[in-house]
């Protein structure tokens, strides 16, 4: 059977925080705030796996009420929503995903971000594409308040 999930995040740029997109740190002067390392890439990307295997999403799973994961890296996160996939015997066919921002420049580091999401899902390169959008200077990613992302995944379960 041929599934398929959407996924959306968005976080808000905080001074002191380092920024951390699809598992890589790119170095701007804000980061994104979160209770995790706040990868907006990452998290549309699992709740679009989570979805695709009827599995709910990363707040149930990862609620930022447990005190234990604080901080969790988002790239640990994509492994654990693997591991759902396995046990539900399912497997990426594709994932297609996008990240709004005014700033940085994203597209230096795409290949760099595909490589590491691809192995964290247990996935080829090829099955994932990255890509970027201002939102052409309106609203609050328009005035460089915060970064959002969102992707569809495709799976295929026996």
């Amino acid at each position: 059977m041929i599934r398929c999930g959407i996924g959306y995040d968005v976080h808000r740029l905080a001074e002191g925080r380092k920024l951390i997109l699809g598992g890589i740190e790119i170095a701007h002067f804000r980061g994104l705030e979160g209770h995790s390392d706040a990868d907006v890439l990452s998290h549309a990307i699992a709740d679009a796996l989570l979805g695709a295997i009827g599995a709910g999403d990363i707040g149930q799973h990862f609620p930022n009420t447990d005190q234990s994961i604080r901080g969790i890296s988002s790239i640990q996160i994509l492994k654990q929503v693997s591991k759902l996939l396995a046990e539900k015997k399912a497997r990426v066919l594709n994932i297609d995903a996008t990240i709004i921002a005014e700033e940085p420049k994203i597209a230096p580091h795409v290949s760099a971000m595909r490589k590491k999401i691809a192995s964290a899902i247990d996935s080829s390169e090829s099955d994932l594409s990255i890509k970027a959008t201002t939102n052409e200077k309106l609203g609050f990613i328009g005035r460089g308040e915060g970064i959002a992302a969102m992707a569809v995944a495709t799976v295929e379960q026996k």
